[in-house]
């Protein structure tokens, strides 16, 4: 069963464009937020759903399986592991 990841980015974020190149090239499906271009109460939400996983709001946030697990910046051997890759 593929896994649910979806990532918490910047659009200026070098880890995360790094991140979601990764996942691309391994063909693993993801959603994702650039939270730096959310605007008004979108952005305040997005924020505290980040700060839900990540309490740093630091970027990107990974969060694999409806939050199973977490994974703070481009770490592709945490990645290949709780992907299966």
């Amino acid at each position: 069963m593929a896994n649910k990841v979806f990532i918490y980015a910047l659009s200026t974020c070098s880890h995360c464009k790094r991140t979601k190149n990764f996942l691309d090239a391994c063909n693993v499906g993801y959603d994702f937020v650039d939270v730096d271009l959310c605007q008004g109460q979108e952005r305040e939400e997005t924020i505290e759903k980040v700060k839900e996983y990540n309490p740093r709001l630091t970027f990107p946030t990974v969060v694999i399986d409806d939050g199973k697990k977490v994974i703070v910046g481009f770490k592709e051997d945490e990645l290949k592991e709780a992907l299966g890759l």
